[in-house]
């Protein structure tokens, strides 16, 4: 398949992020190497993000996976600013997992769409609402479950070393 070299470079990028956010949810939160990890992502999903802004292949002008893409900055960026900053005070932690864990679940649910969306006789659009629909479910469903440890830690007096 033929691919325009911006288009490319948003596959690459967006399956970087894709492996750095697993990365991140599967290690042990706090530590340096997480953070590490956590700019990387940033960084990818910034990328993809701005890449995604700039590809008009499907009908040549702005559409509904420009506004995603803008919709993921707007996460990402909420859940980094207050990790990066460490305010609010008392709730920095639980609005940095809330964004980054729906940041994640927003990059899932864009990747499960275009897979799904390349099978043969798949409908696009429908397609595509229901994959998404049915990835953010999900993960909303975990987002929700995992909430009270996040907040509960950032709450109490208890906030995790930087190292």
């Amino acid at each position: 398949m033929n691919r325009p070299p911006l288009a490319l470079l948003h596959i690459v990028i967006s399956c970087a992020a894709l492996i750095l956010g697993a990365l991140i949810f599967a290690m042990r939160k706090g530590t340096r190497r997480h953070r590490q990890v956590g700019y990387g992502y940033v960084i990818a999903m910034v990328a993809t993000n701005l890449s995604a802004l700039f590809i008009f292949r499907l009908s040549g002008h702005p559409g509904p996976f420009h506004l995603a893409a803008l919709l993921s900055l707007g996460t990402t960026a909420a859940g980094f600013v207050p990790a990066y900053t460490r305010r609010p005070r008392d709730g920095w932690l639980a609005l940095h997992y809330e964004f980054m864990a729906w940041s994640y679940v927003g990059l899932l649910a864009a990747a499960a769409a275009e897979a799904t969306s390349r099978l043969p006789a798949a409908p696009f659009w429908g397609t595509v609402i229901g994959t998404s629909a049915a990835v953010i479910a999900a993960g909303g469903v975990l987002i929700v479950r995992n909430r009270a440890r996040f907040k509960n830690w950032a709450v109490g007096t208890h906030i995790p070393s930087a190292n």
